[in-house]
């Protein structure tokens, strides 16, 4: 039983195939028969096979070759054999290396040509090691390479089954399926597939026989048919208008990126200036400046990424390294007695990825006013077992605060500003914590009402042995809080992973949540 709705679905190009009287059906046939382009061909038997009107019946993979870029090359100016024996034929004697200057020819494109050719007799080597003929006439493959650059150059594809046995030997040899670039043909290989009429598509067919539609009717409505009255003449197409409308995708920004864009916006409407830097720092600014000891756990190689090539930085700034250097082996002037122990000058050069935001902070130090309020959304990297908290990479926003009159309790509203305003945490705690460069140092934490507790980060004030071997006289605040992870409290999501997710259903779907 015919569908009602079917004639009224089919497509011009598929009404004309099927009245076409045609019973077996190939996309090289209806291209000759009813002058459609190749892509019209081929969509029209797609919409058919979809709606059962046609079933395939034979397919079979033919293949093809077309001439690439290299190949271009070798039409204009030879191929590599071609080349080489025509030069040497020449009377110039040079030995092996000397011709890929010459010739203008990779190394290993010369060694296969000398290779073939010395192997079928053309050429050789005399006892100082020079190319020489051995005989005046060339290959007769020559004149089939020619023969095929010259007709590929002619036509988009040459079938494999117009080519005979020799032609067909070298083409082998000179065609590559994949990674194309370095042969002169590449490989294309396409699917000839026959289809025939179903039952239901001879039903069709004698229904639109009997309907009077030809595939000529007008698929819409003009502003010129209007004034011409040409539409009174015409025979318009059947619209089915239960179809569901086509999918509208608005353009909108990704919500984490969003997000990052509003924090900066928050801090700088608050008078903050951000600074930035480089992902590849030297142990120096990531952890030396900032009074982390040269023998520190947090600096082993199982917790930073160093960098293969460069290995190290050529030269760090004075005169900070100097006394930064001072700092750790004695305190340098800082009211401390330092790590006691002697500073590497070596290891400090040594370049890694970023693994913590307050190596920004610490470059900002030499330069900053007092007093002054500077922030950073900065990435880092840091090895770490990946789960719905944690990354391997991560985003921080950093920052630093300077000035005779800031303390603790300072640093305490910024924290609660981060927790409350920009994460959009209802349960915040304060938890003492350590890290090298501050003291007192304070952890903030948030409870997620999936994941429960976690750490934001932590902050605290820049204690003297990092503050004055940079310049710096007055308090610092400081803080590296895990932007990430606020992320996951205002978006409302329960894996850090989401917020990289390749699926761009979620994002969409999540940006709309958002709105």
């Amino acid at each position: 039983m015919l569908q009602p709705d079917l004639l009224k679905s089919l497509h011009p190009l598929e009404i004309k195939v099927l009245l076409s009287g045609l019973e077996v059906l190939d996309a090289p046939l209806i291209v000759e028969k009813l002058d459609y382009k190749l892509g019209h061909a081929l969509q029209s038997l797609s919409w058919l096979s979809m709606k059962n009107l046609v079933q395939e019946t034979d397919r079979k993979t033919l293949r093809f070759y077309e001439l690439t870029d290299l190949g271009r090359v070798w039409l204009a100016e030879g191929f590599p054999e071609a080349k080489l024996l025509r030069a040497v034929a020449s009377g110039k004697r040079l030995p092996l290396s000397a011709w890929t200057g010459e010739l203008n020819l990779e190394q290993s494109e010369l060694g296969s040509a000398f290779g073939r050719l010395s192997k079928e007799g053309f050429l050789g080597l005399d006892s100082e090691k020079n190319v020489i003929p051995l005989q005046t006439e060339e290959p007769a493959w020559f004149a089939i390479v020619r023969h095929l650059l010259d007709r590929a150059s002619k036509q988009d594809l040459l079938a494999e089954t117009d080519l005979g046995p020799e032609e067909l030997s070298l083409m082998q040899a000179m065609a590559r399926k994949r990674g194309a670039s370095g042969a002169a043909f590449k490989v294309v290989e396409r699917d000839e597939v026959r289809y025939q009429l179903t039952d239901l598509g001879r039903e069709v067919r004698e229904q639109l026989r009997s309907s009077g539609l030809s595939g000529e009717e007008a698929g819409a409505l003009t502003p010129e048919m209007l004034r011409s009255g040409e539409w009174k003449k015409l025979t318009f197409r059947a619209y089915n208008i239960r179809v569901p409308p086509t999918r509208v995708l608005m353009g909108r920004k990704n919500p984490y990126t969003e997000f990052l864009r509003q924090v900066k916006d928050k801090l700088v409407s608050l008078g903050f200036e951000e600074f930035d830097g480089p992902l590849v720092e030297t142990e120096f600014w990531n952890g030396d400046a900032l009074f982390m000891p040269q023998f520190h756990s947090a600096r082993d190689i199982h917790d930073v990424y160093y960098i293969r090539e460069p290995t190290h930085a050529r030269h760090i700034e004075e005169p900070w390294l100097s006394q930064v250097a001072a700092a750790h082996e004695n305190g340098g002037g800082t009211g401390s007695r330092g790590w006691g122990y002697r500073f590497d000058h070596d290891f400090t050069r040594r370049l890694i990825l970023r693994s913590q935001g307050t190596v920004l902070s610490a470059k900002q130090l030499p330069r900053a006013r007092v007093p002054g309020k500077y922030f950073g959304v900065v990435r880092c990297f840091r090895y770490d077992q990946v789960d719905a908290t944690h990354g391997a990479d991560f985003y921080q926003t950093e920052g630093i605060v300077l000035g005779e009159e800031v303390n603790l309790r300072t640093l305490l509203g910024l924290l609660e500003m981060f927790a409350v305003e920009v994460a959009g945490a209802t349960d915040v705690k304060y938890v003492p914590g350590y890290f090298p460069f501050t003291e007192p140092s304070i952890e903030v934490h948030i409870r997620h009402p999936v994941l429960g507790w976690f750490e934001l980060g932590g902050s605290g004030i820049f204690r003297p042995e990092v503050t004055r071997p940079l310049g710096v006289e007055v308090p610092v605040l400081a803080w590296g809080l895990g932007i990430d992870r606020m992320a996951l409290m205002q978006l409302g999501l329960n894996d850090l992973r989401e917020l990289f997710t390749p699926d761009i259903e979620k994002v969409r779907l999540r940006r709309a949540q958002g709105a």
